[in-house]
């Protein structure tokens, strides 16, 4: 069975409406009749000025994301400080035209204003939480907001972290820490993980794959993930990318193509169009074949304003109209993958079965129904779910879905309309109303976990158990809640004792569990336990920082030059003291967290493994004050 999983709402909503297609009909009518969007990015300037770009924005097009608008730098370039006016109008633009608006993006180490890099660890985590609840609280009401770019760009090519100001500040845990905020500010929107180079499989997309796996295993409300699929034509086909959509797919999670352009060499010829057009055609049928994948967004859809010129010289013409706003191959391409030859077929599908409600917890449920039948040619594509206010909330190839992110204690009334592959819809099946389990009757917590001990204890991980707890409310005990001394949770478990991994060498690590039910009530903390992790390594290492360039407003070290001793390590940690008023800006090959004075500096995922004598070098760059000559010094290896 594939199943689509939502987060269901009683609220009003956008409603793409399916029509019947013709084989002439524009991009949003043929992706509506596949239950699929076609998306394009807009830039606030030519939709204020210019006729054409607003007549194919609005005709082609069933959802859009704000090219620039809703990024940081654009909603709040200084702090409490903001500006939603390029935010506004591409959400008042795609209201107007019956459009989904997907935001992007909240957290992202591009496009952020300076004053948030340099804060401290607390306030930065502050200022993001902030910034989340107020941009995607304004829209929170706003039917026609529905997804959101929680996290964008969070991995290197090799599938470590990138070593972002967030990431050297906060580490890994402002990733889940954005989401949580984000569902807090808006419960029914889709919250969604972004990046690039990550569409087909490999080192990177595996890396998120893991992520996004371990962030739903502990509660994080992950919903979709996107593959912006900025491609270029010398560099191949990721012929994988079914494939590799379908993996994530699997882990319960929508996926969808966010940002797709085709960047060609040089200038356009007969050939590299045909390519272009092919690669078009590959992404809309990869997304077509797998049911979880919701649609295709295309990063702009005119060449006069693609962003690929600047950033890739020599690569241009990416998208599927020229400068002229004229029609180009791949715009054919993408209509025709759309369309698949859609027959003149107006006969809806027969009304299905009246839906049965089975598996009700206190989140969720599963539909089923009696299949429908379609006898006007284009045949049976599937089925839509909707809410008792007419909203789209599911849908499914099969005659069962099972709906997610529901609320306890709420009654629910649905109904199935089945479609087929023209977008003919048939007549609203009998409704069945269910209630969840659990929920706001339940407001007696578990209690408190017996006192945790920590085992197995390495240099990068330790077991806890703990005496369970019980629960009288009702609801059931649902499990414990792990978290560090900060308050900061760091693990769940449905189970009395939990795995923590991740950890660093040699490092006092204190922790305390919180029992939770099935309402959510939580229990009082329980005794703390402090445990160490083990060095995990001996025989010593060395470090030495040379000086590659310095300015008068900084410098860069390149490279740090680590150097093992006699005993093979699996990890390394370099420690050195940056001067007074010198702040990292940068780093690469290893990742950096500073505290006042002193910088600690961790291998990298990819180069902590060192032979006896064996080498490795990282390096970082730094910005002083303008009269500063001194550099960062005193380095140390363990």
């Amino acid at each position: 069975m594939v199943a689509a999983a939502c987060a269901l709402t009683t609220a009003a909503a956008t409603v793409l409406v399916a029509t019947p297609a013709s084989a002439s009909a524009a991009l949003r009518v043929h992706a509506q009749a596949r239950g699929k969007f076609i998306g394009t990015a807009l830039a606030t300037s030519p939709l204020a000025n210019e006729t054409a770009y607003r007549n194919i924005a609005a005709t082609e097009f069933n959802q859009i994301t704000a090219e620039n608008a809703m990024k940081w730098s654009d909603t709040e370039p200084n702090d409490n400080q903001y500006t939603f006016g390029g935010a506004d109008q591409i959400v008042n633009f795609a209201t107007a035209n019956n459009q989904q608006v997907h935001g992007h993006t909240l957290v992202w180490h591009n496009q952020t204003p300076g004053w948030v890099q340099g804060l401290s660890a607390t306030n930065m985590r502050a200022a993001m939480n902030e910034h989340i609840a107020t941009v995607v609280g304004r829209y929170a009401n706003n039917p026609t907001v529905v997804s959101w770019d929680v996290v964008n760009e969070v991995f290197e090519e090799n599938g470590s972290f990138r070593s972002s100001f967030w990431y050297n500040t906060l580490g890994s845990s402002f990733i889940a820490d954005a989401f949580r905020a984000a569902r807090a500010a808006d419960p029914d929107a889709r919250l969604c993980i972004n990046d690039y180079n990550v569409e087909g499989i490999n080192a990177k997309s595996t890396a998120m794959y893991n992520l996004v796996s371990q962030l739903r295993s502990q509660n994080v409300p992950v919903d979709c993930v996107g593959f912006q699929s900025h491609l270029s034509t010398q560099y191949g086909f990721p012929n994988d990318l079914q494939q590799n959509l379908q993996r994530f797919a699997n882990l319960g999670v929508q996926v969808r193509i966010t940002e797709l352009d085709v960047r060609i060499q040089g200038s356009r010829t007969s050939a590299k169009d045909t390519q272009q057009a092919t690669y078009y055609t590959n992404v809309v049928n990869a997304c077509l074949a797998v049911t979880a994948c919701a649609g295709v967004t295309i990063w702009g859809f005119t060449d006069k304003y693609s962003w690929v010129p600047d950033t890739f010289p020599g690569e241009g013409f990416a998208l599927i109209y020229d400068n002229n706003y004229s029609q180009k191959p791949s715009y054919t391409a993408v209509h025709n993958a759309l369309d698949n030859g859609t027959p003149n077929d107006t006969t809806a599908p027969s009304t299905p079965g009246a839906p049965t409600a089975s598996g009700v917890t206190s989140s969720g449920a599963t539909l089923s129904w009696t299949a429908s039948t379609d006898t006007g040619g284009s045949g049976l594509a599937g089925y839509n779910v909707y809410n008792s206010g007419g909203t789209q909330i599911a849908t499914s190839t099969t005659n069962s879905v099972t709906l997610t992110g529901l609320s306890a204690s709420t009654a629910y009334t649905v109904y199935v309309r089945a479609r087929d592959g023209a977008g003919n819809l048939s007549a609203n099946s009998t409704s069945v109303t269910f209630t969840t389990t659990g929920g706001s009757s339940d407001t007696t917590a578990p209690t408190t976990p017996g006192a945790p001990t920590a085992s197995n204890i390495t240099s990068s991980g330790a077991t806890l158990s703990w005496t369970a707890s019980t629960d009288t409310g009702g609801s059931g005990l649902a499990g414990y809640n792990v978290y560090n001394s900060g308050g900061t949770q760091i693990a769940t478990s449905t189970t009395n004792s939990v795995a923590l991994t991740g950890l660093s060498a040699s490092t006092a690590y204190t922790v305390y569990v919180r029992a939770r039910d099935g309402a959510g009530n939580l229990s009082a903390n329980s005794t703390s336990v402090t445990f160490t992790t083990t060095g995990g390594n001996s025989g010593g290492c060395s470090a030495t920082g040379t000086i590659q360039t310095q300015w008068g407003g900084g410098y860069v070290v390149q490279p740090v030059t680590v150097t093992n001793g006699t005993s093979p390590r699996t990890s390394w940690t370099v420690t050195f003291t940056l001067p007074s008023g010198h702040t990292i800006v940068g780093s690469w090959n290893a990742t950096l967290t500073v505290s006042g004075n002193t910088v600690t500096a961790r291998n990298a995922a990819y180069n902590g493994n060192l032979g006896s004598g064996a080498t490795t070098t990282f390096g970082f760059q730094v910005a002083r004050p303008s009269s500063d000559t001194s550099t960062a010094s005193g380095y140390t290896c363990a």
